[in-house]
C-alpha cells in the first residue's frame, strides 16, 4: 500500500496517482518537477484562456450561455476571466494615471500661482478704485465707472491689466470695500497662522469649522487645510484612480441586478452574475485594445467614440443569445440597462469615489 503525502490516505502501489485527491503518488520535487508543474499550469490556464477569449469577441453572450448550461471546464471560469484582463486593462492605465496626476499637479500650480499674482494686482486695483470712487461719490454710477475705467489705464504698469481686460473688470468687478476671494474663508489670517506655525486647531476655527464637529466635518476640514497646506490635487486624483478596481467589485453586481430584475424569470442570480462577468471582461478588453493603441498613436476621437458605442451593440447581441429572446426584447432592455447603469448608478459611484478619495487621499 501506498500513503499520499498530501492526503495521507492510503491506495493501491500501483496507481501512479492518489484515487482521493489526484497527486502524483511519487512525486519528488526536484527542480524538473517544480517548473514542470509552474509551466504546465501557466500553459494549463493559457489554453483555456485563448479557448474562451476569441469566443468572447466574436460571439456575444456564448462563453455565458455555455457555462450556465454546464460546459465549465471548457472555457475560463468568468471571475478568473474578469480579474486577469482587468488587471492587464488597470496596468496599463497605471501609465496614464500617472501622467494625469503629474499634469493636473503642474496645472493647479500654475493657476495658484496665478491667483496669488491677481490677490496682489487686486490690491492695487481696489487701491485705485477707492481713490476713484471717492471723487465720484456725487457723481452717476456711468461717471463713477468711467473714472475707475481711467483709473485702471493709468495704473496699468502697476497692474499689468490691458484695455480688454480692464473692461472685463468694470463689468463684472463689485465695486465695494468687501475684498473679494476664491475660498469660504479668510485666506490672510490663515496665510499667517500657518507661518507663525499655529496649531491645526486654530486655523480649523478661522476656516469656519463651528464647536463639536462630528467625525466627517473634522475629516472634511482636516483635508481642506491639507490640501491648502500643499497645494497638490495630484494626490486626490490618484487616490480616486485607486478606489476604481475596489469599485468594480460592487458595481458588477449591480449590473447583473439590473439584469436580474429585467429578467426576473429567466434564471438565478448567479446566472446573471455570469453574463456580466464575461461581459465585463469584454468591456476592459476593449480598454485595453483602446489603451494599447493610443499608447501608439493618437486616434481620431470619433473613432474611439464608434469603438465606445460598438460595446453597447455588443451588449444588444450578447442579450439575445444569452436569454434566447428576440432583437426588440434586447435592445428595449439594452437600453434600459445602459441607462441605469450609465445614468443613475455610475454618477452615484464617482461622487461617492470622488468624496472618499478626498477624505482618504
Amino acid at each position: 500500500m501506498e500513503t499520499c503525502k498530501n492526503c495521507s490516505k492510503e491506495f493501491n502501489e500501483t496507481y501512479s496517482f492518489c484515487p482521493y485527491c489526484g497527486q502524483q503518488a511519487k512525486d519528488d520535487l526536484t527542480v524538473t518537477v517544480l517548473f514542470y508543474n509552474t509551466i504546465s499550469n501557466y500553459f494549463s490556464f493559457d489554453a483555456r484562456f485563448f479557448k474562451s477569449f476569441l469566443p468572447l469577441l466574436l460571439k456575444p453572450g456564448f462563453i455565458a450561455r455555455q457555462f450556465v448550461e454546464g460546459k465549465r471546464l471548457r472555457y475560463l471560469h468568468p471571475a478568473q476571466m474578469y480579474l486577469f484582463i482587468a488587471v492587464v486593462f488597470f496596468f496599463l492605465f497605471s501609465f496614464i494615471q500617472r501622467s494625469q496626476v503629474e499634469d493636473l499637479n503642474k496645472s493647479l500650480e500654475r493657476t495658484l500661482n496665478d491667483e496669488d499674482k491677481t490677490e496682489v494686482i487686486d490690491k492695487r486695483v481696489s487701491d485705485s478704485i477707492k481713490q476713484a470712487k471717492k471723487r465720484a461719490q456725487s457723481i452717476k454710477d456711468s461717471i463713477a465707472k468711467a473714472e475707475i475705467k481711467n483709473a485702471l489705464k493709468n495704473n496699468k504698469f502697476i497692474t499689468g491689466l490691458s484695455d480688454t481686460q480692464i473692461d472685463s473688470v468694470i463689468k463684472v468687478r463689485s465695486f465695494d470695500d468687501k475684498e473679494m476671494t476664491s475660498f469660504d474663508f479668510d485666506t490672510e489670517k490663515v496665510d499667517s497662522l500657518i507661518k507663525i506655525n499655529a496649531s491645526d486647531e486654530e486655523i480649523y476655527k478661522v476656516m469656519g469649522i463651528g464647536e463639536n464637529p462630528n467625525y466627517v466635518k473634522k475629516r472634511l476640514f482636516t483635508q481642506a487645510l491639507r490640501f491648502y497646506k500643499s497645494r497638490k490635487g495630484g494626490s486626490i486624483l490618484q487616490a480616486f484612480y485607486d478606489a476604481i478596481p475596489i469599485a468594480m467589485f460592487f458595481l458588477l453586481p449591480i449590473f447583473a441586478l439590473i439584469l436580474k430584475l429585467l429578467h426576473i424569470r429567466r434564471g438565478r442570480y448567479a446566472h446573471h452574475l455570469v453574463f456580466s462577468f464575461y461581459y465585463f471582461s469584454f468591456l476592459f478588453t476593449v480598454f485595453s485594445i483602446l489603451l494599447g493603441i493610443n499608447f501608439i498613436t493618437d486616434i481620431p476621437d470619433w473613432i474611439d467614440f464608434l469603438i465606445m458605442l460598438s460595446t453597447f451593440f455588443y451588449l444588444i447581441n450578447a442579450l439575445k443569445r444569452f436569454y434566447i429572446q428576440g432583437w426588440f426584447k434586447s435592445l428595449f432592455k439594452g437600453i434600459v440597462t445602459a441607462f441605469i447603469f450609465l445614468s443613475i448608478v455610475a454618477p452615484i459611484t464617482l461622487v461617492i469615489l470622488g468624496f472618499f478619495a478626498f477624505l482618504f487621499y
